[in-house]
This record gives C-alpha cells, sequence and structure tokens, in this order.
C-alpha cells in the first residue's frame, strides 16, 4: 500500500453515489499530512510522523470519501473484507441494538445468545463435519488458533514429535509469531524473528512461473508430487499439518493449476497430515459461495479458518471451524478432561457475532451469492481485456478478486522497479477515483460484492488509464 497522500481529482463516472454523511471529527490539513503517532501496519519505522497519507472519512456501497471530498472507488474492498458493501444500515442497527442489549459476557465462564445462535448458523453453511466453531478476533488469530490445535490434537493422540507444518511460497496467513512463521512472503520476513525448525516452505503454484514446454497438466503433478515429496523426507510420522489459501491472495492473487488443491488433500489423507484450508479471503461470497474449499475445489478440510467477509469489515472476529472426526480422536484418547488452552478476551463477542448474523442476513436478502456467481463472468472479462496492454503479463481472476500483473521489462524482472511501478500506477489510479493495492508488481481488486457492471466499467476504464499514464511516464513504452 502507498503512503502518500494523493488528492483525487473530481470525475464523472457512472453511477457515483452521492455519500451525504457527517464525520464528529474534521481533520485539519495536519492531521491528513502525516500520522505521528499511529504506527500502520507494514510502515517504515524510520519514516514515522513523515509519511503522508490519504485520510477517510465516510463511505456508501463501493465508494470512499476522503478529507478532500474525493469520492474514490473502493477496488480492494477494504482489505478483501467490505464484502456486503459500505454504510449498511442493517449493520449499524444490529451493531447498536446489541451494544444496547448485552456489549460483553467473558467466553471463559458464560454463552451469550447472539454468539451460540450465530455458531450454529455458521456451523450449517460448513462443509462437511465441520461443526465446531472457535472464535477469534481475525484471521491471524483464527490461523494461530488452528496451528495450535493441530499440536493440541497431536499432543492429545500422543504424537508429541507429529509437529511440523507445511506451507508454501508467497502464500500468507497472518501476523502472531506463529502464523507469520508459515507465510511464506520472503520479503517482508526481513528483519523478523520466525519460527524456522518445524516449518516447510513448497515452491508457489504459479502457472505463469512453469518451465518452457511444461504443460499445465505436468506442472499440477510435480508440485502435487513436491507436496508428497516433502512429507516423507520429513517423515509422515512428523508432518501434522499442511496449510494452504484455495487462492493465494496477498501474494498477488496466485490461482493454482485445476485439481491442485484436491490433490494436495488426497496427499494429506494418504499420509495421515491435517489439511488446513486458510479461507479468510475466499469465504463469505469472494467466489460466490460461503465457502470455496468445497464449492469450488472439491475439498472438504479437517479445518478452515475465516474472518474478513464474517462480519465485511464492519466489527473484527475471526473463525476456526474444527471438523467432528477430530474431535472424536481426542474424546477416544482418553477418559481424561482435554482442555484446549488457547482462546482470547474478545472470543465470540456479542457486538461481532451480532454484526455476523446481520451480515449473513444481507447474503440473503440480497441474494449476494448468486449475484457474485453471475456477475463474475462479466467481472472475468474486463480485468482479461487489459492483456493487450504492453506492460501487463499476466491476468489472474477468479469469482471477485483478480490480480494484474504488471512489469516493464518481461524479459528482465525486476522485483523493486515492478513494484513502483504499482505504486505508481495505484498513485494516478487515486487521482482518477480509483483505489488499488499493489501487491509487489501486480495490482489487486477485490471490490465489494455488491459491484454492478457499469461500476466495473468505471473501475477498469480507470485502471487502464492508470497503467497507460504510469507506463508513458516510465518513458520506455510508446501508446498509440
Amino acid at each position: 500500500m502507498s503512503s502518500r497522500l494523493h488528492i483525487a481529482l473530481p470525475i464523472t463516472i457512472n453511477a457515483i453515489q452521492d455519500i451525504a454523511m457527517t464525520a464528529p471529527f474534521k481533520p485539519t490539513p495536519e492531521h491528513h499530512a502525516n500520522d505521528r503517532h499511529f504506527l500502520h501496519p507494514w510502515q517504515d519505522v524510520s519514516s514515522l510522523g513523515e509519511d503522508e497519507w490519504t485520510v477517510l472519512e465516510a463511505s456508501n456501497g463501493i465508494y470512499v470519501k476522503d478529507t478532500e471530498g474525493n469520492q474514490l472507488i473502493d477496488g480492494p474492498g477494504g482489505m478483501w473484507c467490505v464484502n456486503v458493501g459500505h454504510g449498511r444500515e442493517e449493520m449499524v442497527e444490529a451493531i447498536a441494538g446489541q451494544l444496547r442489549q448485552l456489549s460483553y459476557f467473558s467466553p471463559w465462564s458464560m454463552a451469550g445468545s447472539a454468539t451460540t445462535i450465530l455458531a450454529e448458523r455458521l456451523a450449517g453453511l460448513t462443509p462437511g463435519d465441520l461443526n465446531n466453531v472457535f472464535f477469534t478476533t481475525g484471521g491471524s488469530t483464527a490461523v494461530d488458533s488452528a496451528l495450535r490445535f493441530v499440536f493440541f490434537y497431536n499432543n492429545c493422540l500422543g504424537r508429541p514429535k507429529k509437529k511440523h507444518i507445511i506451507s508454501r511460497v508467497n502464500g500468507y496467513h497472518g501476523s502472531t509469531y506463529l502464523s507469520a512463521s508459515c507465510s511464506g512472503k520472503m520479503r517482508e520476513k526481513r528483519n523478523m524473528d520466525m519460527i524456522d525448525d518445524q516449518i516447510h516452505f513448497l515452491s508457489c503454484p504459479k502457472v505463469k512461473n512453469l518451465p518452457d514446454g511444461m504443460s499445465v497438466d505436468a506442472f499440477c503433478d510435480a508440485k502435487t508430487a513436491e507436496l508428497e515429496a516433502k512429507i516423507l523426507e520429513l517423515g509422515a510420522n512428523k508432518v501434522a499439518a499442511f496449510i494452504a489459501e484455495p487462492i493465494m491472495a496477498s501474494g498477488g492473487v496466485i490461482i493454482p493449476p485445476d485439481g491442485y488443491f484436491k490433490r494436495c488433500h488426497e496427499v494429506c489423507r494418504k499420509h495421515d497430515v491435517l489439511f488446513i484450508a486458510d479461507e479468510v479471503v475466499t469465504s463469505f461470497g469472494r467466489l460466490g459461495h460461503y465457502f470455496a474449499s468445497e464449492e469450488v475445489f472439491g475439498v472438504i478440510p479437517d479445518m478452515i479458518t475465516t474472518a474478513k467477509g464474517l462480519t465485511s469489515g464492519y466489527i473484527p472476529m475471526g473463525a476456526l471451524f474444527i471438523s467432528d472426526r477430530l474431535m472424536e480422536d481426542i474424546r477416544k484418547s482418553s477418559n481424561e478432561a482435554r482442555s484446549f488452552f488457547s482462546g482470547f478476551t474478545y472470543s465470540g463477542h456479542p457486538v461481532a457475532a451480532a454484526a455476523a448474523m446481520a451480515n449473513l442476513d444481507i447474503f440473503e436478502n440480497d441474494q449476494l451469492l448468486e449475484h457474485v456467481r453471475q456477475i463474475a463472468p462479466y467481472f472475468a472479462d474486463a480485468m482479461r481485456s487489459l492483456l493487450d496492454l504492453p506492460v501487463v503479463t499476466d491476468v489472474r481472476v477468479m469469482g471477485l478478486m483478480a490480480g494484474i500483473e504488471c512489469e516493464l521489462d518481461s524479459g528482465v524482472p525486476d522485483e523493486d522497479r515492478d513494484y513502483a511501478f504499482a505504486l505508481e500506477i495505484d498513485a494516478i489510479c487515486q487521482e482518477m477515483g480509483l483505489l488499488v493495492r499493489p501487491i509487489y508488481n501486480s495490482c489487486v481488486m477485490s471490490p465489494p460484492l455488491i459491484i454492478t457492471k457499469p461500476q466495473i466499467d468505471d473501475m477498469i476504464s480507470i485502471l487502464r488509464a492508470g497503467i497507460v499514464r504510469a507506463t508513458e511516464n516510465s518513458g520506455t513504452i510508446n501508446h498509440q
């Protein structure tokens, strides 16, 4: 994400909605020039108080509004999360109503009706026998909890050495010590301590990188074989779990070859390795289903993690879903009590639960999943239309998430140069009314699921213009 302050110029585009909202606090120029006391995620600490940030103060539908009064399309959907769109009154009322009724309960000693009802409702949406819901504060803590449960599970079964985790390069699983250690975005691990003796990484299943002369099917074979080889190398009696996103979101929307996810699941079953599907991004509608593992990829995992779209970002909440089979294995292992000593002060927070319930109501009432499935082909065609631009070397798209990869010289890769180019595209697009999320050399789009065809046209028109202008500014390619 660019930290520079961009002043968006007024533009006329289809279906721009008037955001008639007033903020209780009106930032002064010095407030939007820098953030002296707010250390942002991933920020260069040496520039704290010097970076300039765009300050948002209002939002509605697929749009946000900055302190200069400029309206911008929220291309990243917040952070893959504002699935039902901004400013939904149903969400506001549900949150306020729950605050009036019950603002908090201790999950250690009490239950709350909103959370109990939500857990039952979610269990009815998950695939297979994933009927046990462990609530967390977000995606990172959901993944952290999944990994801790894996260790707990093997300890209960008398397998204290079965603790190794297999992940993948370019995967992202969170920011706790354990979940970050399983994340494979290597550039972001610099100067950060990680667990390195129990976490193992496979190569990224990015189809664009398949060797010359190799078919996609052969590439899938090789990547699946790599997982099995790693399990055998470490010893199946030592490998506890394989964790994978169905689509590697923060890695740049990397979509593995057809059949890869299912075949990896089969390898895990063969060697008694638990399969964790990290659906923090792909669940709750991003691919047109509440959960993508079974519906899209044909897999019923042992565990699923989720967050983001669970409440559409209105209130922090995450969840881990655990299969009945694992619970039964633990019950059979001993007649003794088996306490899972893990949890959070805000596990199953009633206000977050109320937000999640209202979120699900919107999905049902607006037939949002059906809308995503209907509009996804149009979204894909719009994104792929950018392939005629010389600097666009790959477009990866599924559901309502896309990664547009750009390289100034496709024959000579340069990570720093191309990331700077993506940042430039972001800056130009923001001037024209579109927020873009640069990830390495890719421009990522994951708009609110309520987006319409005319709004997709607006988004792609601005993105195209931004790429063209950035290319011209680079002086490498002339466009007619």
